[in-house]
């Protein structure tokens, strides 16, 4: 991560089986999205946001960060999670720094839960799409 901090994720099954897939074809070692000149380097966020605008997606529709910000939303909306939960998942430092000295928790298992349900959320989203 930027700053050289760690951030741990939890992964829901459905992430689990798409690294799986991904792994079939980078191999084990490396970026699973690596740079298109450079397997040494991740995919920048310039070539996600090059294919949004190649799938028809203007930069005041969406971007590659957009997805961050959609996530927040909606995750901040379900009224399921807590909004503590919900930074920490998003590697947001705390603004009140007094506050952030003493708060420490990760707040893993409800992040455990918040990414099952997201990834479930999303799943259900895609197939009420393809039922139309």
């Amino acid at each position: 991560m930027k700053m050289g901090k760690e951030h741990h994720v939890p992964l829901s099954r459905q992430s689990v089986a798409i690294l799986r897939e991904a792994r079939a074809i980078t191999g084990p070692n490396g970026f699973v999205f690596p740079s298109l000149r450079t397997r040494r380097r991740p995919l920048s966020e310039n070539t996600l946001n090059a294919a949004l605008r190649r799938l028809g997606y203007s930069s005041q529709e969406m971007t590659a960060h957009g997805f961050r910000a959609m996530a927040s939303t909606l995750l901040n909306g379900s009224g399921k999670w807590s909004s503590d939960a919900i930074e920490r998942a998003l590697a947001h430092g705390m603004g009140d720094k007094v506050r952030a000295a003493y708060h420490r928790g990760a707040h893993w298992q409800e992040r455990v839960e918040m990414a099952q349900w997201w990834s479930d959320h999303l799943e259900a989203l895609k197939q009420a799409t393809s039922a139309d």
